[in-house]
């Protein structure tokens, strides 16, 4: 029910990035009080709503300095800055540098590299998989993030079904987590995507597969904007390694930004997809009557 709350929450945000709302316009959108919608959402990004605002439009200041000729001025008061003054201060604390900077540096690192980064699919830290990689692209992208300065994006070449899939992901030790329960968190994008979704994995010494969810009982299709999503496993004490990324099966584009590791109590429900609470707790129609 939390992430459903969250999501619907950064939905009206991305609507409303350029609009003078405030909290209590997005509890009453959403239908609690500002306090427990708050709440909530604290809990589920580990950010304030206020500060997940800030954070995305000094994200999108920075996509307008790279891509627009608007003035520093006109970008400030766009996204509801009171002063060029604050939006600079604001810019600065995040970026590392004053905004007019930013633009001058970063469209010419943007020339310098941009056929270079057009014509790799290597990202730092992450590998391109699935049932037909070969036909899956994989990059980072400058012009569409969520926060920072880029996004992870996947993307079919041809004529996918959704029976092919690709996968963006890395692999890891699960030394650090044997015995917690962890949430992993990122923001996703899609455009006319047949079906995607985050996915993470537990394996244990063997290669068996102890914990996995994929999203697939609620799988993002179509095209939407940004927007939370997580997936809770517990990490058990013989597992071996853990396997994480973003899924799109079929066609379509997905972006992923933020991704997150964050251990939780037992008062986050795991989303594990192989658990018994899946499973009847008895055996029924045994003598094929019904």
């Amino acid at each position: 029910m939390y992430s459903e709350v969250t999501k619907e929450t950064i939905r009206y945000i991305e609507e409303h990035l350029q609009d003078d709302w405030f909290l209590e316009h997005y509890a009453y959108e959403i239908g609690y009080s500002k306090f427990h919608l708050s709440r909530i959402f604290k809990k589920e990004t580990g950010q304030t709503i206020s500060e997940y605002i800030r954070k995305r439009r000094l994200a999108v200041a920075a996509m307008y300095l790279l891509y627009s000729d608007e003035s520093i001025l006109a970008i400030a008061f766009s996204l509801q800055f009171q002063s060029q003054e604050a939006f600079t201060r604001s810019f600065k604390e995040l970026y590392n540098m004053p905004p007019g900077k930013y633009r001058k540096l970063m469209r010419t690192i943007s020339g310098m590299e941009e056929d270079e980064m057009n014509q790799t699919t290597e990202v730092k830290g992450w590998m391109l998989s699935g049932s037909h990689p070969s036909d899956y692209r994989m990059e980072t992208d400058d012009k569409v993030f969520h926060t920072g300065t880029k996004s992870g994006c996947l993307y079919a070449t041809g004529d996918m079904g959704e029976g092919q899939f690709g996968t963006m992901m890395q692999s890891i030790s699960a030394d650090r987590f044997r015995g917690k329960r962890i949430k992993m968190s990122c923001y996703l994008k899609t455009e006319d995507v047949t079906k995607c979704g985050a996915w993470f994995r537990v394996d244990n010494q063997s290669g068996d597969v102890v914990q996995f969810d994929n999203m697939d009982n609620r799988s993002i299709t179509g095209t939407s904007d940004w927007n939370y999503y997580k997936v809770v496993l517990d990490v058990p004490a013989e597992s071996a390694s853990i396997h994480f990324g973003v899924l799109l099966a079929g066609q379509g584009k997905v972006w992923a930004d933020g991704f997150q590791f964050e251990e939780v109590d037992e008062t986050e429900p795991t989303t594990n997809m192989m658990g018994s609470e899946n499973l009847p707790d008895r055996p029924i129609n045994l003598g094929f009557d019904e």
